[in-house]
């Protein structure tokens, strides 16, 4: 790739270096920042820029603060059957799926359906790169997380909700996964962040203000409040975010996150609940093939003109960012490198 101007091209495997040094330097453990500078980095390389290295500055924020413990030690526990929890021991979420993934793909694989809850965390991350690994383990999968409240709910004026996001992945043997991600706000938080940054205006409907008048301006959508994507649709669907993703595993719901919240600009309290299903267990004893049904499916979407599959456009850029780097803005990598400057 040849840098654009203003920018500095890096490898995958440098930007999660770049990432690592920065969280390590900030106190961080080795077993926590691991997985969170690869989830930055695999974001990076996926063209997710709002959850690539710009999170580093709320982690460091976190960190700074006190408010995350740096050597937090995440614990699995078997709940019940085939219902896993991890206890995040109030460190930054990454390392909790890290320590309890494996167990939620044995579970699934000999039970057909398992679990995961992941609590006392704080969870910034995308959740497709949380799905990776049990969609690559051929099972389908759901992740579902409350977000940092600063969503309306539809009709109303004043923020309620996470943005909320939800995932689902499901296998294909030889073929790229089909995975979606999307927060059930009209636009992620930190989309709206990287908007202000640019200097770029919102598109309409995206977000109201502290007044609760509809605003195109990215500083007052974050003093004010996103709105939900489809409407009343959108709505319900965070609400059930809200509900699964919070009470369901005992954490808070957004809105009672926020009120714990420092202001230290990192990442909010929040749980996350991930659901695995294997279809060979589901299938068992039956005529049908559910590989053979899902591809001759993906293959009928396919032969309309101008069809993609969710995922696509990111399985792409990964590719060309494997072979050629990515290209990260010089003022925000000279940004992030001042945060390793401890004070």
């Amino acid at each position: 790739m040849t840098a654009a101007p203003g920018t500095t091209v890096m490898s995958v495997a440098e930007a999660e270096a770049f990432a690592m040094r920065i969280l390590r330097a900030n106190g961080l453990a080795e077993h926590q920042a691991g997985p969170i500078a690869r989830a930055m980095a695999a974001a990076e390389a996926s063209d997710c820029r709002s959850h690539g290295l710009y999170r580093l500055i709320g982690y460091v924020g976190s960190l700074r603060s006190g408010r995350v413990s740096a050597a937090a030690q995440p614990r699995l526990e078997r709940v019940a059957g085939s219902f896993l929890r991890v206890d995040g021991d109030n460190g930054f979420a990454p390392a909790a799926h890290a320590a309890g993934v494996a167990a939620l793909i044995d579970a699934a694989q000999h039970n057909g359906i398992a679990a995961l809850a992941l609590t006392n965390c704080y969870h910034y991350s995308a959740l497709w790169h949380d799905l990776d690994p049990i969609v690559d383990a051929g099972l389908a999968c759901w992740a579902f997380t409350v977000g940092q409240c600063i969503v309306a709910p539809h009709g109303g004026n004043r923020r309620l909700m996470g943005t909320n996001p939800i995932a689902f992945g499901w296998p294909r043997a030889g073929q790229r996964p089909f995975v979606f991600d999307f927060a059930t706000s009209a636009v992620a938080r930190g989309e709206i962040e990287l908007m202000g940054r640019a200097g770029k205006a919102l598109p309409p409907g995206w977000a109201i203000d502290a007044a609760g008048e509809p605003t195109l301006d990215a500083a007052q959508a974050l003093a004010g409040a996103l709105l939900p994507f489809g409407g009343h649709k959108g709505a319900a669907l965070s609400m059930m975010v809200e509900l699964i993703a919070g009470p369901l595993i005992g954490e808070p719901t957004s809105r009672a996150a926020a009120a714990l919240d420092n202001g230290d600009g990192g990442p909010p309290l929040g749980g996350e609940l991930l659901i695995a299903m294997s279809p060979e267990v589901f299938t068992s004893g039956l005529a049908s093939d559910w590989h053979q049904q899902a591809e001759a499916f993906f293959a009928q979407a396919r032969e309309q003109p101008g069809v993609r599959l969710p995922s696509d456009r990111r399985h792409d850029a990964r590719r060309r960012s494997e072979e050629s780097g990515v290209g990260v803005p010089d003022m925000l990598l000279q940004e992030l490198a001042g945060l390793s400057l401890c004070t």
